[in-house]
């Protein structure tokens, strides 16, 4: 017999298998040889009170053979598809990417992906050159190559997409392709930046057995329409790509693509979006003001947010036990973004605190039309650059000066490898996102004691929260409206917000497009 549980548990006694299964067979009165197994369906943490839990939901097999939830839900089978009379392009190898390319292949279409970066074992290089000697690859850095930006800033799964998709067919995907089995059951799963790259190669290998194509260096620069219809498009080192359907999946960075639509008619729309910095607190901080010093518990995260004057402001991309890293995509602009390893178990946690940015602000700031938004993330970028003083240097300013608006005499220790130098950040962010950030560390400061402190120091600019630009679908076959065999997709396109909601709808994507070949 098979029977579902919930337990509430001191994290003393969630520590082994041993101590989960007896408490369980204590909860339905029986003994532990009467349960043969268990598997965890659900796992979260509640410490909100002086005493933390762990909540465990659990599958239990009683007096029957245990069987892994992995053998129950692991069955998926990719067809040979080099030889399918259908076939798409896909621009863009990020989640949007490479999840199409899954699904075609699952509906017997055969993907073409066009990859302008490298695959991860070269991008790790660029990666290494750019964090040591402040030397950028304009397409193999954090954000372009194999994977997209999440491959190498932190892999969080969370998701609130939930009525987009199957979140759960996309865990299992992952697991299959080498995650971890804890992604299936925490509740906010996360995999990590020191184990997505294989992963990633994973699913490169599977589109490559099943007869598509994996293309790198492959940065697309024209495409040739007629009839409101893609017949091609045309790569940087001059060759052309024909097929039936393209996806358009390049990510939220790839402003050049946004300004060929742009100079070729092709509609695309302005979009909210977020700007502001990067905090790194001690982890040990978080920890204390989290869990009350109580032991046995994951380093602690943290979301904070507040409305200051109609505007708001809030934690993203939250980081414990994590690495502040350079992000930028092209030389004189700085951004920065944060990641974490699989056990989070470095010394320092650091979260984006950025405030929204509407239309009204970005068309105040130049008559760009669509693309004000993407011009107003670059010109804040070359500030902060410019104040950093090179090499991808960034501006820092401890969080209670920050606030005070005063030079700090001295920045502690940062997990930020190229470096930081004092400075006002005031000179380098717009005024009201300044004003904003003062009074929102204020706030935080009095929800989580000890939060506001001149412990945590404050790195500009994370000014790639997501689009800046919104690419404009049909809301059910999800093709362009102007362009009958070309669909935007993921969060480039303004239809997503992470790896789990890009994922979901590369995988819509490729649903309609399947649906359009019958």
């Amino acid at each position: 017999m098979q029977k579902i549980i919930q337990l509430k548990l001191l994290p003393s006694e969630a520590l082994t298998d041993a101590n989960i299964k007896d408490a369980a067979a204590k909860a339905i009165s029986l003994s532990s040889e009467e349960v043969k197994g268990f598997s965890i369906l659900k796992r979260s943490i509640d410490a909100r009170g002086r005493q933390a839990w762990i909540i465990l939901t659990l599958r239990l097999f009683i007096n029957e053979p245990f069987q892994k939830e992995l053998d129950r839900l692991l069955n998926f089978e990719f067809p040979d598809v080099s030889k399918a009379k259908n076939d798409a392009i896909i621009i863009g190898g990020g989640p949007a990417g490479l999840f199409t390319a899954l699904k075609l292949i699952e509906e017997g279409i055969r993907p073409i992906l066009l990859e302008r970066g490298k695959d991860v074992r070269a991008r790790r290089r660029d990666l290494a050159i750019l964090n040591k000697e402040g030397i950028l690859h304009p397409d193999s850095n954090y954000c372009y190559g194999e994977g997209g930006a999440g491959t190498y800033s932190d892999g969080k799964l969370y998701t609130r997409s939930t009525k987009r998709g199957d979140i759960s067919h996309i865990l299992q995907l992952l697991v299959f392709f080498g995650a971890g089995e804890n992604i299936l059951y925490e509740s906010h799963p996360h995999i990590g930046t020191n184990k997505l790259p294989g992963i990633i190669t994973g699913i490169r290998q599977q589109i490559l057995k099943s007869g598509g194509s994996f293309l790198f260096g492959k940065k697309v620069i024209d495409f040739d329409i007629e009839d409101g219809a893609v017949q091609f498009v045309k790569t940087a080192d001059g060759e052309c790509y024909k097929a039936g359907h393209y996806v358009l999946s390049t990510g939220h960075s790839a402003r050049d693509i946004f300004e060929l639509l742009q100079h070729k008619k092709i509609a695309i729309e302005s979009k909210p979006f977020a700007i502001g910095v990067r905090i790194e607190h001690p982890q040990n901080l978080i920890d204390k003001i989290q869990y009350h010093g109580l032991p046995d518990l994951p380093p602690a995260a943290y979301s904070l947010v507040e409305q200051v004057n109609g505007r708001g402001v809030f934690s993203f991309c939250m980081c414990p036990g994590g690495i502040i890293a350079p992000s930028s995509t092209t030389e004189g602009e700085l951004v920065v973004n944060g990641w974490s390893p699989s056990k989070r178990n470095n010394p320092f946690a650091n979260s984006g605190i950025v405030v929204t940015i509407g239309e009204k602000e970005v068309q105040d700031f130049g008559n760009w039309g669509p693309l004000a938004g993407m011009f107003f993330q670059k010109y804040v970028e070359e500030k902060a650059f410019e104040q950093g003083g090179g090499k991808f240097v960034a501006p820092g300013q401890r969080m209670i000066d920050f606030v005070e608006n005063r030079i700090s005499s001295s920045l502690p220790s940062c997990s930020y490898l190229p470096g930081l130098h004092s400075a006002s950040l005031k000179n380098s962010l717009p005024r009201f996102v300044y004003d904003s950030l003062r009074q929102a560390f204020l706030a935080f400061g009095k929800k989580m004691r000890g939060y506001y402190s001149n412990e945590a120091v404050i790195v500009s600019t994370e000014s790639r929260t997501s689009s800046p630009v919104r690419i404009p679908r049909h809301a059910i076959r999800l093709s362009h409206p102007q362009i009958s065999n070309l669909y935007p997709c993921g969060e480039g396109a303004g239809y997503a917000g992470g790896i789990m909601s890009a994922a979901i709808d590369g995988e819509r994507v490729a649903a309609q497009i399947a649906i359009k070949c019958k």
